[in-house]
């Protein structure tokens, strides 16, 4: 198998600009070190930048921005908390893999936080198992998490279970963390809300939703050649019948549903001040991550 490291790398690449990129290291610097009072050096502005961070002594005697760079003065572990069960194998909104977006997802973070000498750990699961990798702090380690991530979905046999993982990472979870949680848009529950309170109140928390296909198409997706084939669902195997797409009446109620069920679990995340994103598709997910960082970065201040 080719490196998933190396693929994370190269969409990145592909899907992002040099600026961008710079950017969402910056976002990241931003939302997870702490500030010290050790000043480090300065660097040229670059966009992404807080502007609370310009010397304006220094721009104005070298005639370009310049910003201040303080040596952080703790560590962090990012937790991934990844669902790998049957959920997981379905298409994404681009009629992609989902799994293929949650290993972007995770894989970008955590280059993210190794180039900022943070530490990783991930939690992953369905609703027979759930496991804890150690920690690390290595571009291998990252690239075990990830492959272990890749071999769970594949292989799935069990449904999803976001409750039982959140569940266990509130009671096993002591060390405050950056927890980041990959999901599906499967709807909130109660006991999801009471879960990520437990969680707020020890860690960071962010939520990066997953968006499913459709599961059923306007007559014109159907004639898109990115169209995936037949519908089915992943836990059941039950097939969407064909005379179903393209019903004014079916899409309409799908989509009320659809927009209910994200209008909830919008709400209860902003009740609770966690930052959240929607992945739609890989080519977009450098810039939600980035919106995701930069939101969060302002909550804290």
């Amino acid at each position: 198998m080719a490196s998933l490291i190396t693929q994370v790398k190269s969409k990145l690449f592909i899907h992002s600009s040099q600026k961008s990129m710079h950017a969402l290291d910056g976002a990241y610097a931003s939302l997870l070190h702490g500030r010290s009072l050790d000043f480090e050096d300065l660097r040229q502005y670059e966009y992404g930048d807080q502007v609370r961070d310009i010397d304006w002594r220094a721009t104005a005697r070298m005639g370009e921005p310049l910003v201040k760079r303080h040596r952080a003065n703790r560590m962090h572990t990012v937790l991934f908390v990844v669902d790998t069960g049957l959920s997981m194998t379905a298409l994404a909104h681009d009629e992609k893999p989902k799994k293929d977006l949650a290993i972007l997802a995770t894989g970008a973070l955590g280059i993210l936080a190794l180039r900022h000498g943070d530490d990783f750990s991930v939690v992953h699961g369905d609703a027979q198992r759930i496991r804890r990798r150690a920690p690390g702090r290595s571009e291998g380690a990252l690239e075990h998490a990830l492959r272990a991530l890749d071999h769970e979905i594949a292989n799935a046999s069990a449904p999803s279970d976001r409750d039982a993982l959140l569940s266990y990472v509130a009671r096993t979870v002591a060390k405050r963390c950056i927890v980041v949680i990959v999901t599906d848009d499967a709807p909130v529950t109660d006991e999801t809300e009471r879960m990520l309170r437990r969680l707020r109140v020890q860690h960071d928390v962010l939520w990066i939703t997953l968006r499913d296909a459709d599961p059923v198409l306007p007559f014109d997706r159907l004639r898109d050649p990115g169209f995936g084939g037949q519908r089915a669902d992943v836990s059941t195997r039950w097939a969407v019948p064909d005379f179903l797409h393209g019903d004014p009446e079916v899409l309409g109620e799908i989509a009320a549903q659809s927009q209910a069920d994200a209008a909830r679990r919008d709400d209860l995340l902003d009740r609770l001040e966690i930052s959240r994103t929607a992945l739609d598709t890989q080519d977009a997910a450098v810039g939600e991550l980035l919106r995701l960082l930069n939101r969060r970065a302002h909550v804290r201040r």
